[in-house]
């Protein structure tokens, strides 16, 4: 090591330099497919300043590492699959959390604070970075999947009862879901077109593609298990409902630096409100109508 520094700074500042390498060549490798010249140049940049920083904690060290590659993995998929967007603001969030180790360097570590300082401009930049098609139009999405956690679950809380069929209920709810997914979609297109919005094809595709996937998973659980075991469909069709909320809410909280528990709890207590609600229609309806299926 090159200067003297105490233990707990110095085990402090390797693991630091190790995150900073990591992180510059995580930059780096999303760089190279994220759309857009100008989210490229900012990726760039952050990945330039990241490896200056491990440059700076080396001289402390003394040491040439190498990056994480599950690290670089993970967050290469991440910007794959979710937006590279959601990748880089959710690495950032660990950064975040290691800001308190910064405040036990700055007694040591004259750099420690400058490094502090770009850390936080980081944050600036990436806000400037929210240019990613899928994010424009999370609107759409999120109007597609709460219309479609609302409503068909309601709907095939309802049939649940009204038929005591899980294979009866997967196809009504299906037919439904279906013939909903054409309306949602057509709604939106209609909508963004009279607003005059030349993205109205976009802007109904990822309402139409939310709705349709929201169906597919509802409905899986009455695919799942057989007729006599339609309240257990029903269970794993809300626990399903709540996981959905919980991913999509997570992934908004986090590329859009959103508050997750209160619209957790907002769309997740609607959603199961309105499920236990037409559970009791048809409850209801199958007693008074007299109907046995």
């Amino acid at each position: 090591m090159n200067r003297a520094i105490s233990p707990e700074a110095s085990a402090v500042i390797r693991k630091m330099q190790q995150n900073e390498l990591t992180e510059s060549v995580i930059y780096a490798e999303i760089a190279r497919f994220a759309k857009g010249e100008g989210n490229r140049q900012t990726l760039l940049r952050l990945s330039r300043e990241e490896k200056a920083h491990y440059e700076i904690w080396k001289q402390y060290t003394g040491l040439e590492l190498k990056p994480e590659k599950k690290k670089v993995f993970k967050f290469k998929l991440l910007a794959r699959i979710l937006g590279f967007t959601f990748a880089v603001k959710l690495m950032e969030r660990g950064e975040e959390n290691a800001q308190s180790a910064y405040d036990l360097l700055a007694r040591e570590v004259e750099e420690s604070v400058q490094i502090r300082q770009q850390e936080e401009e980081h944050e600036q930049a990436l806000l400037s970075m929210l240019d990613e098609e899928r994010l424009k139009y999370v609107g759409s999405m999120v109007l597609g999947l709460n219309d479609a956690l609302v409503e068909l679950t309601g709907s095939l809380a309802g049939f649940v009862f009204a038929l005591q069929n899980t294979r009866m209920v997967a196809v009504s709810g299906l037919i439904v879901g279906i013939s909903a997914t054409f309306s949602m979609a057509s709604s939106e297109f209609l909508s963004a077109r009279s607003e005059g919005r030349g993205d109205a094809l976009k802007s109904c595709t990822y309402t139409g593609i939310a709705y349709l996937i929201t169906v597919v998973l509802l409905i899986a659980p009455y695919l799942i298990f057989d007729n006599s075991h339609y309240i257990l469909a029903l269970i794993c069709m809300l626990a399903v409902v709540v996981l959905i909320i919980a991913g999509f809410t997570y992934y908004t909280s986090v590329a859009m630096d959103q508050a997750f528990k209160s619209r957790f709890l907002e769309m997740a207590a609607i959603s199961i409100g309105v499920a236990v609600l037409s559970f009791v229609v048809g409850v209801l309806a199958k007693q008074f109508l007299g109907v046995d299926v």
